[in-house]
């Protein structure tokens, strides 16, 4: 009805909690967390440009997807944390809808590029006479390339849809920053033209790129074990274990969210993956991809080295 329209200005945020210790203690883990998010995926992507051993397509795609780690975690993460500290959880409209716009973009284009790395394991894996003539740069730019513009073309519709249709009543969202659901939520009228283009692009990102992570997956399983000898079963699946650990977190949170049958609780549910894959995911994925790998550590002992004997000071004699 029009009566229950409103224009909304800004967006009040509940947030974890309202008592004030926890918001401090809450505020001391994220800032933790989120340095050492930033530090630890800017150092792979510092690595993987300046090391000539990471100067393969595996590697390239890493740090592009170090890249979209940081600006996932950048666009909710320093809100959250102004918010925790100074008890403040007011957003304008234009910012929340930039922040659910941004959030939208790199999360689908993390799905597009961690679809993309699987193929690439795969071609690697299974065919790796053909793999060097197959995923040559180009080819690897255009890839990543086809990942941003693939995800704004199919998250444009569902976003303008969204803009057009009005608010009703409140404007508290249930969430510590601006996501789909509790901002669905809030709209009123017929939003079955909404609801059907959010379906498609969850078809299309979620389980069409998890279907490529299978397949892929898949073949590379079939193809490790019928390796004869079991160093090289091993190096094959070592090769391949960072990214498949990194793909279970992701997907699976999400797919959780989707298969959770109530609405009230599919909110505190996604708060849940909201923090799991916009804060403890990119702090993860550096020491998952370092800890394994041991190329990775082998370019970043070089890197202290380095940097050791740039910033030693002379002895007097």
């Amino acid at each position: 009805m029009k009566s229950n329209e409103t224009r909304i200005s800004e967006f009040i945020l509940l947030g974890f909690t309202d008592i004030r210790k926890l918001q401090l203690l809450f505020f001391a883990i994220l800032l933790f967390s989120y340095f050492f998010t930033i530090t630890g995926n800017a150092l792979i992507i510092i690595l993987a440009n300046r090391d000539y051993r990471l100067h393969t397509p595996m590697y390239f795609f890493l740090w592009n997807f170090s890249v979209l780690e940081i600006g996932f975690t950048t666009v909710v993460t320093p809100q959250t944390l102004s918010h925790l500290l100074m008890a403040h959880k007011i957003v304008p409209y234009v910012g929340c809808m930039m922040q659910f716009f941004m959030y939208l973009h790199l999360g689908t284009t993390e799905f597009f590029l961690l679809a993309v790395m699987s193929y690439d394991r795969y071609l690697a894996i299974c065919n790796p006479l053909r793999y060097p003539s197959i995923m040559q740069k180009s080819l690897c730019t255009l890839l990543v390339l086809c990942c941003w513009i693939g995800s704004l073309l199919l998250i444009i519709g569902p976003f303008v849809i969204f803009l057009q249709l009005p608010m009703c009543n409140s404007n508290i969202l249930d969430h510590f920053f601006c996501d789909n659901t509790p901002l669905m939520q809030l709209l009123c009228g017929d939003t079955r033209l909404l609801e059907l283009f959010e379906f498609v692009t969850a078809v299309l990102s979620l389980l069409g790129t998890l279907i490529i992570s299978v397949v892929s997956y898949v073949n590379i399983i079939k193809t490790i074990l019928n390796i004869p000898s079991a160093t090289g079963r091993k190096k094959a699946f070592s090769t391949c274990a960072s990214h498949f650990i990194v793909v279970s977190i992701t997907y699976g949170s999400c797919i959780f969210l989707y298969i959770n049958p109530s609405q009230t609780s599919k909110v505190e549910f996604g708060k849940i993956v909201a923090i799991l894959n916009t804060i403890v995911s990119p702090l993860l994925n550096p020491f998952i991809y370092s800890l394994r790998n041991r190329q990775v550590q082998e370019a970043l002992k070089d890197l202290l080295r380095q940097v050791a004997v740039f910033i030693k000071v002379p002895r007097k004699t």
